[in-house]
């Protein structure tokens, strides 16, 4: 099997051309794995669609399945358009979470930077949570993936390693969710670390940032309209919410290597 590893600021999968095959739960635990396999936060495929131009599938380095990634669908453009699967620079990509709209900016013949129409980034009410012994407060947001964003004083303090995986299991959230710790730096900028639902600890999580952008915009932390810098642990993305809710994402997308696997 042919594969190309990409990542979008550190956030990298594997990406294959092709259906996905019966035993994609060991196949992608298995080449995910950092010591044993290729090493990534999971793989994605990409195929035709009948409703868009392309299908793309999402799976965890856990083998589950996830419904969308931004930084993921950047790369699903850049491969797509530089593998000359199209030449359009606008592409429809069917998700579990809908169809998504890329915008590619192209120079030379290659993708420079993709803005993506997320969809509505919703952001509930404040949100109480008992974790661990603790009461925990948080911003539940859904991007068309579920996110509870934490804001705090500061980054280097922020319990993502021992809080993160016991709230992706919290029994309010029965199918899992993604954690942001989020640090207000300015009246446009946040810093964002992220614990992913099914791969742990990544370098960034597009919808994770527009989660951050559209509860930090609730909560009063930043102005609404305009572009919202959010740095993660890879980069930063620019994030960019409608008056209706609509997040826009705007961040690179790069090439590792590409391989071949005997499976």
């Amino acid at each position: 099997m042919r594969f190309a590893k990409m990542h979008g600021l550190g956030n990298d999968y594997l990406y294959v051309y092709g259906e996905v095959p019966a035993d994609i739960e060991t196949l992608s635990r298995k080449l995910s794995d950092r010591h044993f396999g290729a090493g990534s936060d999971g793989m994605i495929f990409i195929s035709p669609s009948k409703k868009a131009d392309f299908k793309m599938r999402i799976f965890n380095a856990d083998g589950s399945e996830g419904k969308m990634c931004g930084n993921g669908i950047r790369c699903v453009g850049k491969y797509v358009f530089e593998k000359g699967y199209t030449d359009k620079r606008q592409l429809a990509i069917e998700t579990l979470s809908g169809i998504r709209t890329l915008d590619m900016s192209v120079s030379r013949g290659k993708v420079r930077s993709v803005t993506v129409d997320m969809g509505p980034a919703a952001a509930g009410g404040e949100m109480e949570l008992s974790v661990d012994g603790q009461k925990v407060s948080g911003t539940p947001v859904s991007v068309g993936n579920p996110h509870f964003v934490l804001f705090v004083d500061d980054m280097e303090k922020a319990p993502l390693l021992t809080l993160g995986p016991c709230i992706e299991r919290c029994e309010a959230f029965p199918e899992g969710v993604n954690v942001e710790f989020v640090q207000v730096l300015g009246d446009r900028s946040l810093r964002m670390r992220v614990w992913e639902r099914g791969s742990g600890v990544t370098m960034a999580c597009g919808t994770g940032a527009c989660a951050a952008a559209a509860a930090a915009v609730r909560r009063g932390y930043v102005r609404p309209g305009g572009a919202i810098s959010v740095v993660l642990d890879g980069g930063t993305l620019q994030i960019a919410l409608k008056e209706d809710g609509t997040a826009l994402m705007t961040g690179p997308a790069e090439w590792i290597y590409e391989g071949e696997t005997l499976i």
